[in-house]
């Protein structure tokens, strides 16, 4: 029987006993599958569905192919052969030579002679037979939406008013944070406070007081989505969650716009460019997103601050590309970025024939309610949805008296190493099915992490095992913190 490298991406790796490659044997791919469960059964239920198939939104390779489009779990392994498994994570070729996008269509207003200043600035480009006067000309008449101002929304966006792109249209509704300056690079510290688009545009049009910046304050939901979109020649997905990621997504195939796609995990990356007419839409890739609680958020997670530098730097190069119809953009491509191997692999994605959305027999004909399609909370709907809370002045209360609850931690090691409540017991939620024999059921339980929302699933999760006496600490250590204990560092 054929042995088979399995290459674990780094979501799954704390299951696979932190490797990122493991050797498997089996001569299909479902059998390296199952090969690869059993030697490390943690993977099971990120992979496989209960009836033991391959779960939707984890895509797999053989070599750069898509099972999708070979034999899929029948597709026959050979000695040599490499098995890519590319879960989601919650970051246009012209038709002949030479020829333009129809942003670049001859009835678009062009811009009109370059002043002697402008001549200087973008005079690296001009000498660039690929760009020219012609191609500046055509990035100065041309609309790019970058939905997110965040990690990989903040370089695209810098690097998109230095080429010179005439108006940039930002979508965000959040203030600066000081946690934002680790990777964020479109704010400086006295930023802080201020509403990012205020900060986004000053900046931009301080690099390059030729561009036109378009704030969009609002959270970009189905209903002002495709009005959102409309007027933009490229859609550039900066987003941090799955809701959005597939509004995006829906939108710009309904619209028929390239949709220039990136998404970052610890020190991973991925990027393509989702164009309909072209090629496959994220939902050929992704056809449904993972359950919330499989996959944690960068404030959950961490992230190295110049990895979304990387990548977004790489959704600039692909906007560019497409408004200048040069060059090859990722049309049918996913790219990988692995930061600590600083290794880029490329993938080639088939379009989905049964896709619900881009297909010949679509059956998705507008856009839908997306936090319910990802299984998340509607903005407006309450954290906890239903979840039994207490609140930091009610735990100090209390923790103070003759029967106090029993603390469980259920963030990572790392984020302990930055605050904790004493007393604490650490079981990462990942980890708490497996642990729960550690916990009594004879104390109330509370259960916390940083803000509250991972230790609201994990109170989900005891309640569902029998656990009644459980509650979740509202905010998280960050709001103890801030209102009990202002010692305690928040992060």
């Amino acid at each position: 029987m054929p042995s088979t490298k399995v290459k674990v991406p780094t979501p799954l790796r704390a299951f696979a006993g932190g490797r990122a490659e493991v050797e498997v044997e089996g001569r299909t791919v479902g059998e390296a599958v199952q090969a690869l469960v059993r030697a490390h059964p943690g993977l099971g239920r990120h992979l496989l569905t209960p009836e033991g198939n391959l779960r939707s939104f984890v895509s797999v390779f053989v070599n750069e192919r898509d099972i999708r489009a070979l034999a899929r779990d029948a597709t026959e392994l050979k000695p040599g052969d490499v098995v890519s498994i590319v879960p989601a994570i919650a970051g246009g070729a012209p038709s002949s030579p030479g020829a333009s996008l129809p942003m670049a269509r001859a009835d678009r207003p062009k811009a009109g002679a370059f002043t002697g200043e402008e001549l200087r600035r973008y005079s690296r480009h001009l000498l660039l037979p690929e760009v020219g006067v012609a191609g500046q000309k055509r990035l100065a008449a041309a609309k790019v939406l970058v939905v997110g101002t965040g990690g990989l929304g903040a370089p695209t966006a810098l690097y998109l008013a230095a080429a010179g792109v005439g108006e940039i249209g930002l979508v965000d509704f959040d203030r600066v944070e000081l946690s934002n300056l680790q990777r964020q690079v479109l704010f400086a510290t006295a930023d802080v406070g201020r509403p990012k688009l205020d900060a986004a545009r000053a900046r931009l049009q301080g690099l390059n007081p030729g561009v036109r910046v378009v704030a969009h304050e609002e959270r970009l939901e189905a209903a002002n989505a495709l009005e959102t979109l409309r007027p933009y020649d490229v859609v550039v997905d900066g987003t941090d969650n799955f809701p959005t990621r597939y509004l995006v997504n829906d939108a710009s195939v309904l619209l028929g716009k390239p949709n220039v796609y990136g998404s970052i995990y610890r020190f991973e990356g991925q990027v393509s460019v989702f164009d309909a007419k072209r090629g496959p839409c994220y939902r050929c890739l992704y056809p449904e997103p993972p359950p919330p609680d499989l996959v944690p958020s960068c404030a959950e997670a961490g992230v190295l601050g110049v990895l979304p530098g990387v990548v977004g730097v790489l959704q600039a190069t692909e906007t560019v590309k497409l408004l200048l119809g040069i060059g090859e953009p990722l049309i049918g491509r996913l790219v990988l970025y692995d930061a600590l191997g600083m290794t880029f692999r490329e993938l080639t994605l088939e379009k989905n024939p049964t896709c619900v959305l881009c297909s010949a027999h679509a059956t998705q004909k507008g856009l839908i309610d997306y936090p319910a399609f990802c299984g998340v909370p509607a903005a407006s709907s309450a954290p906890a949805r239903g979840v039994p809370e207490i609140t930091p002045e009610e735990l100090r209360g209390e923790l103070a008296s003759s029967d106090p609850p029993l603390l469980v931690d259920v963030r990572e090691p790392e984020e302990r190493a930055i605050s904790l409540l004493e007393g604490s017991l650490p079981i990462p939620k990942g980890e708490l099915p497996e642990r729960v024999d550690e916990l009594t059921r004879a104390r109330s339980i509370v259960v916390y992490c940083r803000s509250g929302g991972r230790s609201a699933d994990a109170v989900r999760t005891l309640l569902d095992l029998g656990f009644t006496h459980v509650r979740n600490l509202k905010g998280g250590i960050n709001a103890w913190a801030e209102r009990i204990d202002p010692s305690l560092p928040t992060y």
